[in-house]
């Protein structure tokens, strides 16, 4: 396991979308990134705005493999910051992988105000 975030690491909170699994926020939490899931917040069948416009208010990162968002996050910009997950169709244990691997380098872009950062396998 890694350890908590590191200075210059984001400090901030992400909303997980629809198209990810929950698996995802218990992952990312326990590598010290508070995450929430769309269904733990009364959004799971929300329009892609209204949950743009939640994470808007609270300065939250997006992570969605939906290109909406990256459409949102080009026309109106940030906050909130956008982590466009790239990986197409893949197994629970692959997506976790990934995002092990690259996690510091997302939370290094996220820390530094990258509006959209991709996550590629």
């Amino acid at each position: 396991m890694r350890p908590l975030a590191a200075e210059g690491d984001f400090p901030g909170l992400w909303l997980v979308d629809n198209q990810l699994p929950v698996a995802l926020t218990r992952f990312l939490d326990t590598r010290g990134q508070p995450t929430v899931h769309v269904m733990d917040v009364g959004l799971a069948e929300a329009l892609d705005r209204n949950v743009w416009d939640y994470a808007k208010v609270r300065s939250w990162v997006i992570a969605s493999k939906d290109e909406d968002f990256q459409d949102l996050a080009i026309r109106l910009g940030s906050p909130p910051q956008l982590l466009w997950v790239r990986l197409g169709n893949c197994r629970k244990d692959v997506l976790l992988d990934v995002f092990d691997r690259h996690l510091p380098a997302l939370t290094a872009a996220l820390g530094a105000g990258e509006p959209i950062v991709e996550l590629r396998g």
